[in-house]
């Protein structure tokens, strides 16, 4: 146990000396390693623990919070102490008694990385930079990049709760460059689980690292987007990714609880087509942004956010819930001790329709298809997005065209949603981290083909 059950219940007991009506510890122990190859030679080997407590206190709508890496008894206290007298005067110590839980494990890990040796590590990332290199000689350069991640936490609160959990991770990342001598392109692919290195019996090294060079050869060769507004056909995976960002944040009670959403007060409203379901599960055995517990410990769930079009529920921490009055959904998450919980994403989709993709991409006479995205900016209160496209083509006649670059999607999440006319079966995720107020966590994104029948596509 990262701290002794006697000392959690005497730091709990400082904090409620305040007038405190919650008082919680979160503490953790991870080990990230990371090993990167440039161009077939080692670049870095890396090794970082990150080892701590955070120490919350609300009293009603109010939160004092507070940490340290001081993990001695007197540091502990120290920070309690700091806390409680932030928030109060201090006074008579209270008395937690603290019950054990365990929940169940959902996620099984049979090759933790610590355990693998780093000359077996670095063949993966060789076998990925090689199959990229050998795609085509005009690759000029490729990176490779694997990062383990072993996350204990613990988790204790003035309601009697102990309990913690370990969370493995693991990611491989390629990008690949593409060059005829006057210009560059580059190409990514960046699969990963919560599970270890056998994340490999499901995906190869060379799958990932031919997926790299392939977009970048792709994107060297392409010409430019067109400007102007056209129907949109989002292909699955890190599609998902404008969903996430234009809609799902808005969804969360970070947003939501303080007025900043563009989906306040909208519960049992019509936001979507009615062939749009948005869930967000935090229970998918494995799935990269999957936890037994949040990190309030609380269990994940499986929450339809929108349903049909109309929409359903909102993704609610604890303060949140005291903000909303409405009942948390299990999904307080932060990016390490440092940071105090706030709502989060786990694993976004949307579900899989009905329409087959072929006859998507036949049904539409010209128009963009969006194979692969990139990076972009959301404003959460307004929705309104701008999200680059790493890899695109132009539709013409019901036929996938030449392809293109420097396409960009420029629209507002709640102006998209009730866009969406065409829904596929092909669901699938992809992997990403997710900044917001509490940090960077592990999210996927995803979503099965969609097509989006008008929006503004910038370029040339």
């Amino acid at each position: 146990m990262i701290i002794e059950k006697s000392l959690l219940s005497e730091l709990l007991g400082i904090g409620l000396s305040s007038g405190a009506d919650f008082a919680e510890v979160f503490a953790e122990n991870t080990l990230q390693s990371q090993m990167s190859l440039m161009s077939g030679a080692v670049e870095e080997i890396s090794d970082r623990r990150i080892y701590g407590m955070g120490f919350r206190l609300l009293k009603g709508t109010r939160s004092v919070f507070a940490s340290t890496s001081d993990m001695s008894r007197a540091g502990l206290i120290r920070c309690a102490r700091r806390a409680a007298e932030a928030m109060g005067e201090i006074g008579e110590a209270q008395t937690v008694k603290l019950t054990e839980r365990i929940f169940p494990d959902i996620h099984p890990v049979r090759m933790v990385p610590s355990s693998v040796s780093c000359a077996d590590q670095a063949y993966l990332l060789h076998r990925a930079c090689d199959s990229a290199k050998a795609y085509s000689g005009e690759i000029a350069q490729v990176q490779a990049r694997l990062l383990n991640v072993d996350r204990n936490i613990l988790v204790a609160n003035s309601e009697g709760l102990l309990t913690g959990d370990r969370q493995v991770r693991t990611r491989l990342s390629v990008n690949a460059v593409a060059s005829n001598g006057a210009e560059n392109q580059s190409g990514s692919s960046s699969p990963g689980a919560r599970k270890g290195l056998e994340l490999f019996d499901g995906i190869t090294p060379e799958e990932t690292g031919r997926e790299a060079a392939r977009q970048a050869v792709t994107m060297l060769h392409a010409g430019y987007a067109p400007a102007g507004n056209m129907a949109v056909v989002i292909d699955n995976g890190f599609g998902g990714v404008i969903f996430h960002e234009a809609c799902g944040h808005s969804l969360e009670a970070t947003s939501v609880a303080t007025g900043r959403s563009q989906f306040c007060g909208k519960l049992g409203e019509t936001v979507a087509s009615p062939i749009v379901t948005a869930i967000d599960d935090g229970t998918e055995p494995n799935s990269w942004g999957s936890n037994n517990i949040d990190d309030e410990g609380r269990p994940t769930q499986k929450l339809v956010l929108i349903e049909n079009g109309i929409l359903k529920n909102y993704l609610i921490d604890r303060l949140g819930s005291r903000r909303m009055n409405m009942p948390p959904t299990g999904c307080g998450r932060r990016e390490n001790y440092h940071y105090e919980p706030t709502s989060r994403m786990s694993n976004t989709y949307i579900a899989a329709g009905k329409d087959d993709p072929k006859e998507i991409i036949g049904s539409t006479e010209s128009g963009l298809y969006a194979a692969a995205m990139g990076g972009g900016s959301v404003n959460p209160v307004t929705g309104e997005f701008n999200f680059a496209v790493r890899e695109a083509y132009m539709i013409r006649n019901g036929e996938i065209a030449e392809p293109v670059r420097g396409a960009t999607l420029i629209g507002k999440g709640s102006e998209i949603l009730p866009k969406i006319d065409r829904v596929s079966s092909n669901l699938a995720s992809a992997q990403g981290m997710c900044g917001s107020k509490s940090g960077s966590i592990p999210t996927n994104v995803g979503q099965p083909m969609i097509r989006v029948s008008s929006i503004t596509v910038g370029g040339r």
